[in-house]
């Protein structure tokens, strides 16, 4: 069991961690690698996106998306909840999200499948119904909150608070899997701080995940996970990410981008700042790869072990607040775990 401050420490991590893949992964997502090395050379730092950037178009260096903000706004629904999701205020915060994202003229930024909800959501559909097709990366890339709150055992306990957060959106078997996996992840980061153990924890997740929600059809999370992490242990970055890129792939689609963020963690042996660099030169959904991947990664090292010079360049993100909203989720965890060993 990790102290107090070490467990702090680590959930600050996956916050913020998941912030930097994100902001790395910014200007190189939806390009190919090709791409991404002729406008850019090897991203090993911040940059700007390009002038005509299908998405990123006029954001600056160091700017976090969608990825990392909706992480934060879920995480504060969790904490507003209690014991029960609420998913109506998460809803309605969704809502007020999108309308703020809008105005900012970011609306492409936003996942499929999220759009496709809020806009049935908009239309009348209820909240319940309105994530039965959702079966892209979103609901992965903003779970963190949900392994930062939830500890790795009952396990069961985990993957059902995941779904929850899922039923707007994402209410489908592989999303569900595909958040399962790295929220489990993320939770098993705050207890050891092992990140081979938090990939090896990752596995059984989805297994649980998989048999929740509006069965869709796809590749097995579990399996492709694991595949994923054979495919690239022990081989060099560059033929790694070449393995990534033409095996595992790096689409939105769940089975792809969450297997390929694992794979990344693998191959950055839990390197936080080496992941994000990896991901955001694989071309494809890079920004998420790199916010699942890197936010894993900061849940097992924590905040200080992250590089603060690129911490403190991060642009759209108050680490106040951020860290606010850390201890509140911890307090959260801390509870549950008292009340687990209270009943036993």
């Amino acid at each position: 069991m990790a102290d107090a401050a070490g467990t702090m420490d680590r959930a600050m991590g996956a916050l913020i961690g998941g912030a930097l893949g994100d902001a790395l992964g910014m200007p190189t997502q939806l390009l190919s690698p090709a791409r991404i090395a002729e406008l850019y050379g090897h991203v090993e730092d911040f940059v700007a996106p390009v002038a005509d950037h299908p998405v990123s178009k006029g954001l600056p260096a160091g700017a976090i998306t969608d990825d990392t903000e909706q992480a934060l706004l879920l995480g504060r629904i969790l904490v507003s909840s209690g014991d029960r999701f609420d998913h109506a205020r998460w809803v309605n915060a969704l809502l007020d999200w999108e309308r703020d994202v809008k105005a900012r003229g970011s609306y492409d930024l936003l996942g499929p499948s999220t759009k496709r909800a809020i806009d049935a959501i908009n239309e009348g559909v209820p909240a319940e119904e309105a994530g039965r097709s959702g079966d892209t990366n979103g609901a992965a890339m903003r779970i963190a909150p949900v392994g930062i709150m939830m500890p790795p055992e009952p396990l069961e306990a985990l993957v059902a608070k995941v779904a929850e957060t899922c039923r707007a959106t994402h209410n489908t078997s592989i999303a569900i899997a595909s958040a399962a996996a790295v929220a489990a992840a993320v939770s098993s980061g705050l207890a050891c701080g092992d990140w081979r153990a938090a990939s090896e924890r990752a596995v059984a997740a989805p297994v649980l995940g998989a048999t929740l929600g509006n069965w869709v059809t796809g590749g097995d999370i579990a399996a492709r996970i694991a595949l994923a992490q054979q495919l690239v242990r022990g081989k060099s970055e560059k033929e790694a990410t070449r393995l990534i890129v033409d095996l595992i792939g790096t689409g939105v689609a769940s089975q792809e981008s969450v297997p390929a963020a694992f794979a990344v963690l693998e191959v950055a042996q839990g390197d936080a700042w080496r992941a994000a660099v990896i991901s955001a030169n694989l071309g494809g959904d890079t920004d998420t790869i790199g916010a699942i991947a890197a936010g894993m990664a900061g849940a097992c090292a924590g905040l200080s072990r992250l590089p603060q010079d690129r911490v403190a360049r991060l642009k759209g993100i108050d680490l106040a607040e951020v860290r606010a909203l850390a201890n509140d989720l911890v307090s959260a965890r801390v509870a549950r775990s008292s009340g687990k060993e209270a009943a036993a």
